[in-house]
């Protein structure tokens, strides 16, 4: 099933299907910074009464209606807009013009769409604001700012929801950071392949990238590290109170609560290859302790080790997945350094560990610290999350991926409140 969020989006070089158009929006909002799209629910006669605000998240460019509105009702599994439309729903689905750029100043966005919300309502229902992925992040920011700010009006919120939004922070594995900041480094400037390497280069060293990525490195000899953006986010997020206070808050992660993990075995050599331009290069997944997760070499110059130290075995927690491979063109998370590789002219091992956790459960959550190794595998229950109440899947899936077990939730959550 497609997610609802693509997180490669346009970087990965693989040909993609395209998404039949979404049905054209009852109404669209031009923001500062972005787009709404307004669909009326079929028994509201074109008027907004029980707004729902649902936030894009964090993938390359501007946000794409066609494939959010297929992967939030054409998922092949849950109709997530049509179930909020039968219930007298009307659904506000919020794109950015740059998915890149820093949470705050998307939250921005945020802000104007609800102010827009408020402004266009008939009659007094509060809305619910939430996101997927960073959009929980940044809906979270605005509506914590909106009350923290008198210059701003009262967001008239009485629902905020999240999905396998990360609360605690993300992983993006430091062996395919590597990889990909070498690769620019040596062929960014070739033909067809060298603007796909900077675009996912940039990607990672994009605002948005280094203010959701527990761990970031600059380049491939950099220490994972918090960036220093991530780290001015989150004291701008501690000034205005961490989390909105006048709401319900409630989320779902698409990774389990059991601590069961996906499978992937720490210190396993995830991809390797061998051809024209690398030698010997290879990638492994996170372990604990010191470790070397990557042997990068181009033929000819002399190969650079990439170490890490202290850092949990996360590839294999329990959590949402980095996209998972299929026939669309999605190629997860090693398995994208394994296209890269093919790209430039290498042939790859066949036994590649294409996907790795993205979000863990206890991020999209918000129970607990990811660097923890031993919390990373607990059980998750109630009374250690920030939110008043949550869901998780019942087996580790695909980021974002819209399913009846989560959407089902969300929708009976809605109303229930």
């Amino acid at each position: 099933m497609n997610p609802v969020v693509d997180v490669w989006g346009p970087v990965s070089p693989k040909v993609r299907s395209s998404f039949p158009p979404a049905p054209e929006p009852h109404d669209e909002w031009p923001l500062d910074g972005g787009t709404a799209w307004v669909y009326y629910s079929p028994l509201n006669r074109r008027q907004l009464i029980r707004p729902v605000i649902l936030s894009d998240g964090f993938s390359s460019g501007s946000s794409d209606l066609d494939q959010l509105w297929h992967g939030l009702e054409e998922n092949g599994d849950f109709r997530f807009i049509s179930e909020l439309h039968a219930t007298g729903r009307d659904v506000v689905i919020l794109g950015y013009n740059d998915r890149t750029a820093s949470i705050t100043a998307n939250a921005d966005t945020a802000i104007d769409c609800i102010r827009r919300a408020v402004a266009e309502r008939v009659g007094r229902a509060k809305l619910v604001v939430g996101g997927f992925s960073m959009g929980g992040l940044i809906t979270r920011y605005a509506l914590a700012k909106m009350e923290q700010d008198p210059s701003l009006p009262d967001h008239e919120t009485s629902l905020y929801l999240s999905y396998d939004t990360p609360h605690q922070g993300a992983w993006f594995p430091i062996a395919l950071q590597a990889f990909t900041h070498f690769a620019t480094d040596k062929w960014g400037e070739a033909p067809v392949v060298g603007p796909v390497l900077r675009q996912f280069s940039g990607l990672l060293n994009s605002p948005a990238a280094k203010e959701m990525a527990r761990w970031h490195i600059e380049k491939a000899g950099s220490t994972p590290q918090q960036a220093p953006e991530r780290m001015a986010f989150l004291t701008a997020l501690d000034d205005i109170g961490g989390w909105p206070r006048g709401v319900r808050k409630i989320g779902v992660a698409n990774g389990v609560d059991s601590g069961t993990g996906n499978g992937v075995k720490a210190g396993a050599t995830a991809v390797k290859c061998q051809g024209d331009t690398l030698n010997d290069t290879w990638l492994k997944t996170q372990a604990e302790g010191d470790q070397v997760v990557a042997r990068l070499q181009k033929a000819g110059e002399e190969p650079v080790s990439v170490r890490t130290s202290g850092l949990p075995a996360i590839d294999g927690a329990p959590g949402g997945l980095f996209t998972v491979p299929s026939p669309e063109g999605d190629t997860g998370s090693f398995g994208l350094a394994a296209l890269l590789m093919t790209v430039l002219g290498n042939t790859v091992n066949p036994d590649v560990i294409t996907t790795s956790c993205f979000i863990p459960s206890i991020s999209a959550l918000a129970v607990g610290d990811i660097d923890d190794p031993k919390r990373l595998h607990q059980p998750i229950t109630p009374d250690n999350s920030a939110l008043d109440a949550f869901q998780c899947a019942g087996r580790n899936e695909g980021h974002t991926t819209m399913t009846e077990e989560l959407g089902a939730w969300i929708v009976n959550e809605i109303v229930a409140g």
